[in-house]
């Protein structure tokens, strides 16, 4: 990569993690909508691209509660896909910075259609059919489904549904495998996101293959303390309370 990008890069990461950290004071406060915009109500362009990495998270602190998506999230959020359109697959991706490969934008597809999701409940959703679904556990094997529903941890969330969660309520034992080898691999930012899904898991009422809580603690310990990290550990804590309740407590799901 040249030099001149390093900088960019490490804006655009300062910005994802700045804006991961407003969502978590949010979670971690009163449920409210996080303060993402400056206070002259300008929307700088990494913080744009933050949005866009974020996704359906920017709203976890509402999602958890039962509250509405709030409006001017959703607005900042619209802007930013605007702004960062999907990338194109290609064959070899070398040949244009602006391509991903397949397994890339298949994720991405995904991720975006988690956001469109939430976005469908405001005046600012456009409606998107899913994506292809991406293979499971029996075509790909464990280690590399896991690794896949990690990229997709934002899924993990109340009121989304679709076939990606189908897969994950069939395979529980297949997410407590892959975070089971993404601890043993010192890997803990994969590991917080597949014990997320087994938190969401558990509270759709499936059963756990693995101590979830004590997997979370320890991330918490040995982390390197990234407001993202803590994002994705403070949304699975937040769904085991909810694993907790009595199933006619449950929010019920909106596909």
């Amino acid at each position: 990569m040249p030099f001149a990008e390093t900088p960019l890069r490490d804006e655009y990461a300062a910005a994802v993690e700045r804006v991961a950290r407003r969502t978590l004071d949010a979670l971690r406060g009163d449920g409210g909508a996080a303060a993402l915009a400056d206070p002259d109500g300008a929307v700088p362009r990494p913080t744009l691209a933050a949005l866009r990495v974020l996704g359906a998270d920017l709203f976890a602190p509402q999602l958890l509660t039962g509250a509405a998506p709030d409006g001017p999230t959703a607005v900042l959020l619209a802007e930013a896909r605007q702004a960062f359109p999907a990338p194109d697959p290609a064959p070899d991706s070398a040949l244009d910075s602006a391509a991903v490969s397949a397994d890339a934008a298949l994720v991405i597809a995904w991720q975006d259609w988690a956001a469109e999701q939430v976005l469908a409940r405001t005046p600012y959703g456009t409606g998107a059919p899913p994506p292809v679904p991406p293979p499971g556990p029996e075509a790909v094997g464990w280690q590399t489904w896991s690794v896949r529903m990690a990229q997709l941890s934002v899924l993990a969330l109340p009121g989304l549904d679709g076939p990606v969660h189908d897969t994950a309520r069939a395979h529980t034992l297949a997410l407590a495998r892959g975070t089971v080898r993404s601890m043993l691999r010192r890997d803990l930012p994969t590991a917080a996101r597949l014990a997320r899904w087994l938190a969401w898991a558990g509270a759709e009422g499936r059963p756990l293959r693995l101590e979830v809580e004590p997997v979370l603690e320890r991330i918490r310990l040995a982390g390197n303390g990234s407001a993202r990290t803590g994002l994705e550990l403070a949304i699975a804590r937040r769904m085991l309370d909810r694993s907790s309740r009595p199933p006619t407590d449950r929010r019920s799901r909106v596909r």
